[in-house]
């Protein structure tokens, strides 16, 4: 198994052409760090000459790794899938990896039994580690990984004590941030679109909602609050309910940015203008901010980040697989446009 093809250029056909030994070879095929510029593009140089192609069959064999991780979505609603964040993540996680020679591969873990069944197949050496997003407070798919001895990441947490490594946005700053901007243009009746209430995300968005208002001595009435599930369609039966239940509420806080783009069409049909009569803010800056009409005030999460910074610790985790759990919380930022 692995032969190269008759005729086909061998290691150490490149080594001898390139001046080095086999080791250096190896070392600049593997991006191993220790190699001298000058040395490394002379082994490229041979490479490309000899029309070399490395056995990455064999290679993984004898190095007991698969060159590939895996990008979990564990989301049971299949409409999310076709939300923005995701894409997102997607594509920055990508682009973190577009420099290594690991393989991303995407799939889906929604049920018991595709939990299993992920499980056996990560543990059966195809894949070296395991990002996981969109995972819930009741699922047991980080600690099945985490017993299997396969490095994983989170994107976000499940609760407050999360014991898996994890790369989250600091939600609560941000939200409550948007809030007290809300409160210094003097709106007081500020209601809140928030996403599933069984995800640790929204937990914290409420909260920072929250205790903007208590800071300020208002009082966070739970009608204003109405759970949603980060779509337009959602934002959009949220803020009809709100309306009706206040007619009189200044603000909308809503937990993304598409569920903001659904209030914004409900309040335009109800005659209400933005943001003189009411102020909206979302969550998330994505392009889809930029083209509301008005433009979008939001939070900013710092995508392309999360992505290289979860990245970065799953292959930590993945040449040392003894290091502790990590936990990240990255800065988000208000964006101020049009809406507030």
């Amino acid at each position: 198994m692995g032969r190269m093809r008759p005729g086909s250029p061998t290691l150490e056909e490149v080594a001898a052409l390139a001046g080095v030994g086999r080791g250096t070879v190896s070392r600049v095929i593997n991006n191993a760090a220790g190699v001298k510029d000058s040395t490394r593009r002379a082994v490229e140089r041979a490479i490309a000459e000899l029309g070399y192609v490395p056995n990455l069959a064999a290679r993984s064999l004898a190095g007991r790794r698969a060159d590939a991780v895996a990008l979990a979505m564990t989301e049971r609603d299949w409409r999310l899938f076709g939300e923005p964040f995701f894409s997102e993540i997607v594509r920055s996680v990508g682009d973190a990896l577009a420099d290594t020679s690991v393989q991303l591969l995407l799939t889906l873990v929604r049920t018991d039994a595709e939990r299993r069944r992920f499980v056996e197949y990560a543990r059966g050496g195809r894949v070296d580690g395991v990002l996981l997003m969109s995972v819930r407070a009741e699922d047991k798919l980080p600690d099945m990984l985490a017993e299997a001895g396969l490095p994983t990441v989170l994107l976000g947490r499940r609760s407050g004590d999360e014991h898996v490594t994890y790369v989250d946005a600091d939600n609560v700053g941000g939200a409550r941030g948007a809030v007290e901007h809300l409160l210094r243009g003097g709106r007081r009746r500020i209601a809140a679109v928030t996403g599933p209430l069984d995800m640790y995300v929204t937990q914290c968005r409420l909260r920072g909602y929250q205790e903007a208002l208590a800071d300020a001595g208002l009082d966070p009435l739970p009608s204003l609050v109405v759970e949603g599930d980060f779509t337009e369609d959602s934002g959009r039966r949220a803020t009809a309910q709100l309306l009706e239940r206040h007619p009189d509420m200044d603000a909308v806080f809503a937990a993304s940015d598409t569920m903001a783009a659904g209030a914004l069409g409900v309040l335009r049909a109800a005659g209400r203008r933005v943001p003189e009569d009411v102020a909206v803010i979302g969550f998330d800056d994505f392009t889809l901010a930029q083209h509301t009409e008005p433009s979008l005030t939001t939070v900013r999460q710092p995508l392309e980040e999360i992505g290289r910074t979860m990245v970065r610790l799953l292959l930590e985790e993945m040449e040392q697989p003894e290091v502790a759990w990590r936990h990240v919380i990255l800065r988000t930022r208000l964006v101020v446009r049009d809406s507030a």
